[in-house]
């Protein structure tokens, strides 16, 4: 494409808001964004975590209810991207206080759903409404705190997005024990009433941008947030559905890639294009935008595969779980603080850098993992997870806006956040499919071993069938018992060796992202100005 096509599709100054009205109490309404930063996270995870418990609240089986986390994830995706339009055209502050507001009632409501399906309408209302505070996050940040301070604000946001990622199941297993499951859900109320608050004395009113709804690009919104819906709901049904063997996948799959493909259609032929595409060819922004979807990639070892190893394994409940997770947590307060003084005067390329080599050398010391690994067994791997996911996550972030420039910030923030929505789940979808298949060739191969007749396979049937005989009715009872026992040990053993697989997945994608932070350029210079409202990730 040539520089004068790129200059035309070079969305008009008027598209964007002017200069954001003076904070006067940035630091509370960087508090109101960060929290709606917590409630989105922890909105997700804890309905992952409690999703047992909500099937058998509204009567839903294993299939019907797997669609529970999937509306209101989509419903995320869904107005990801156009989040940041809305904070440009409306300001964050009518944004955030309408959502904040439906969120709260909806989070209250949901939890007295006589069925599945008005379950999956509030699900749906709750992922529309909380979906808009992340990508209105970073953006407010930027513009109330000087740049010498960003380190500060992104490590604040760094911080709030692990806390939600890694404490989900100790909060779940908390309300299960000494609550109620509807707590899940009553939590993002309770929380959002301090965001509103945070939200009405911090972030100033703004005036509505009329230039910007006038000149808006609304087939391409349209076609962007259907098109990335379907192919997300796709992905997160795909692993269940066996992927192309089911119609709806590949429903899903086809519609939303003719509406992708609309969409860049659009850009690239409207006037006033929503994105813009020369944006995209930057090489140190297309490299961000790989590394970042790949960033989403490795933290699924602390937020799936371990999690999955200590329920399946182990048997461990969510409060169990939660306990070892936590050490990527609580680091955090120390970790995010120093992380961010230190880029003040580092490259956040070498702390990027550092961060994934710690990420990778995390992930290498649990694919050592064994059946008898339970939480202590966990712990260096995790401390060293924690630093790695944090200064990786926070100098990535401090890249990223340092290429930050007015004309550009739209398109910046709907590339990131889409990236970290789209990134996630289809890493999500990769995990657990992969995860599953290795199960299948390690249940395969270790059975190969275990045959009928064998000397080493009797002399372990005869082990278990002289522990049991005093509990079994009869020796064939026993010996039926022995048999389940050995079957399950096989089980068990070929799921370890799965999770020791996807430990090492994760640190070649480790690697991958290493190679691709070596080909970073320097940012520009001087320094952007703080980027204008509706920026974000």
């Amino acid at each position: 494409m040539s520089g004068a096509s790129l200059t035309r599709l070079a969305p008009a100054e008027h598209h964007y808001a002017p200069p954001a009205p003076m904070c006067t109490r940035p630091f509370v309404g960087i508090t109101a964004v960060l929290l709606g930063a917590v409630i989105s996270t922890l909105y997700s995870r804890i309905t992952t975590f409690g999703l047992a418990d909500l099937r058998g609240a509204v009567h839903a089986g294993f299939d019907e209810g797997a669609w529970i986390t999937t509306a209101s994830t989509v419903g995320q995706m869904c107005i990801g991207p156009l989040a940041a339009w809305l904070g440009l055209v409306f300001g964050p502050r009518r944004v955030l206080m309408i959502s904040a507001g439906v969120f709260a009632a909806t989070s209250a409501l949901i939890p007295l759903s006589p069925n599945l399906p008005t379950l999956l309408v509030g699900q749906s209302i709750g992922g529309l409404s909380s979906g808009t505070f992340i990508p209105l996050t970073i953006g407010f940040v930027l513009q109330s705190l000087k740049p010498e301070f960003w380190p500060y604000g992104l490590a604040a946001y760094g911080l709030n997005l692990e806390l939600s990622l890694n404490i989900p199941a100790s909060l779940e297993g908390f309300y299960l024990d000494h609550l109620s499951w509807r707590w899940i859900f009553w939590q993002g109320s309770i929380l959002a009433v301090p965001m509103l608050a945070c939200i009405h004395f911090g972030i100033p009113k703004s005036a509505v941008n009329r230039d910007a709804v006038r000149n808006a690009d609304f087939w391409g919104m349209f076609y962007a947030a259907s098109g990335f819906s379907m192919v997300y709901a796709a992905l997160d049904q795909g692993n269940r559905l066996d992927w192309l063997n089911s119609g709806l996948v590949c429903g899903l799959l086809l519609g939303g890639l003719v509406m992708l493909a609309a969409f860049v259609l659009q850009i690239l032929l409207a006037e006033h294009p929503w994105i813009n595409p020369g944006f995209l060819l930057r090489r140190n922004i297309a490299l961000v935008m790989a590394i970042l979807v790949l960033y989403r990639f490795i933290v699924l070892s602390t937020s799936y595969v371990i999690p999955q190893y200590l329920t399946t394994i182990q048997n461990f409940r969510s409060l169990e779980v939660g306990k070892v997770l936590v050490w990527i947590a609580v680091p955090q307060f120390l970790l995010a603080p120093l992380i961010a003084t230190a880029l003040r005067w580092l490259d956040p390329r070498i702390m990027l850098a550092a961060g994934l080599g710690a990420v990778g050398i995390a992930c290498w010391m649990a694919s050592g993992v064994t059946r008898d690994w339970a939480t202590d067994d966990f712990l260096p791997s995790q401390i060293l997870q924690a630093f790695g996911q944090s200064a990786a996550l926070i100098a990535l972030l401090l890249f990223a806006v340092r290429h930050l420039r007015p004309a550009d910030a739209l398109t910046f923030g709907v590339l990131l956040q889409t990236a970290r929505l789209l990134g996630g789940e289809i890493g999500n979808a990769f995990m657990q499919t992969f995860v599953r298949v290795r199960e299948q060739v390690a249940s395969n191969l270790v059975g190969l071993h275990v045959q009928s007749g064998g000397i080493s396979v009797n002399e372990r049937l005869d082990a278990y069938t002289g522990g049991l005989l005093a509990q079994s009715e009869g020796l064939s009872h026993a010996s039926a018992r022995a048999a389940s026992l050995l079957s399950q040990a096989v089980r068990n053993q070929a799921n370890v060796l799965s999770y020791e697989d996807g430990f090492t997945i994760v640190a070649l994608a480790v690697v991958a992202m290493l190679l691709l932070t070596a080909f970073l350029g320097p940012p520009p210079v001087p320094e952007p100005p703080p980027a204008p409202e509706g920026a974000g990730t």
